[in-house]
């Protein structure tokens, strides 16, 4: 009897939650692309710009203060150090520290914009829309009442994992743009540090290396969900095919639920694998 089989139900459960994965993964493409300026409407950005100025006239009295601090401990000899090419390292020094205070966010804002171009290239007509298999969908209506109730529980619990991977995805997305927001304003602090001797300045090149590797950290996230969309498109495995219907069918959802897992682990360890790969 049609009642007692569950394979529509089972395919509507996938449908459903299928859809909800691709509509989380147009959202992260699209929110990868956007620059922190527009996000949320450029509101979150807003705030930054009101607070930027504070940071700037810190950063702009601490050049000189990290000037003094580099001129002392590199200064020996107070007149051999008084030479004009010494002097006017020193004075280069300090306008560059002054300039990079002043404009950072505006040099900042490039970047922004060059990851955000970067993914839109990879992302056009890259992004594979996660459907049922045909073959699988057949199998699935055809299963008989003992086999399609294990197969709804089964569906339902791997719903719940692709459900629970959607929102993990869309999280680091999120944390990802506060993690930016906090570091704008940082940097007309480290940046006033090259004002200083080498050891002093080393201060702005790592806040340059981590800024970069979380900038495009989201270069990382987009190649990473675009490979495992490969990995959902290419089907079963071919050792599969001397099972049965069902059987495959079962290896097909885990499959696709693994991958789902993989690509949440992959997008969540992006700027690690960003850092490695630059030397960062």
């Amino acid at each position: 009897m049609d009642i007692f089989k569950l394979g529509e139900k089972i395919l509507d459960l996938l449908e459903i939650v299928f859809g909800f994965w691709n509509s989380q993964v147009s959202l992260v493409f699209s929110l990868l692309g956007q620059s922190p300026v527009n996000f949320k409407g450029g509101g979150p950005w807003a705030v930054i710009e009101n607070i930027e100025p504070v940071f700037v006239a810190v950063g702009s009295s601490l050049v000189v203060l990290f000037f003094v601090i580099g001129f002392c401990s590199e200064s020996v000899d107070i007149r051999e150090e008084m030479r004009f090419e010494a002097i006017l390292r020193m004075m280069i020094r300090v306008a560059l520290a002054e300039w990079l205070v002043v404009n950072n966010v505006t040099i900042l804002k490039a970047f922004f914009t060059s990851a955000g171009n970067l993914i839109s290239l990879l992302s056009a007509g890259n992004t594979a829309i996660l459907t049922i298999d045909s073959i699988q969908a057949e199998t699935i209506r055809n299963l008989g009442f003992g086999e399609s109730l294990i197969m709804l529980i089964l569906a339902t619990m791997l719903s719940m994992i692709i459900i629970i991977c959607g929102f993990f995805l869309i999280y680091t997305v999120y944390f990802r743009f506060l993690k930016l927001m906090i570091l704008v304003p940082m940097g007309a602090i480290a940046f006033s540090t090259i004002g200083g001797n080498r050891g002093v300045s080393h201060t702005a090149v790592s806040y340059f290396k981590y800024f970069l590797s979380v900038v495009f950290e989201a270069v990382s996230m987009a190649l990473a969900i675009i490979v495992c969309n490969a990995f959902l498109s290419a089907g079963l495995p071919e050792f599969t095919d001397s099972y049965a219907g069902w059987a495959q069918t079962l290896i097909y959802l885990c499959e696709m639920t693994f991958t789902i897992a993989l690509t949440v682990g992959s997008v969540k360890g992006a700027q690690n694998l960003t850092a490695k790969a630059f030397g960062l």
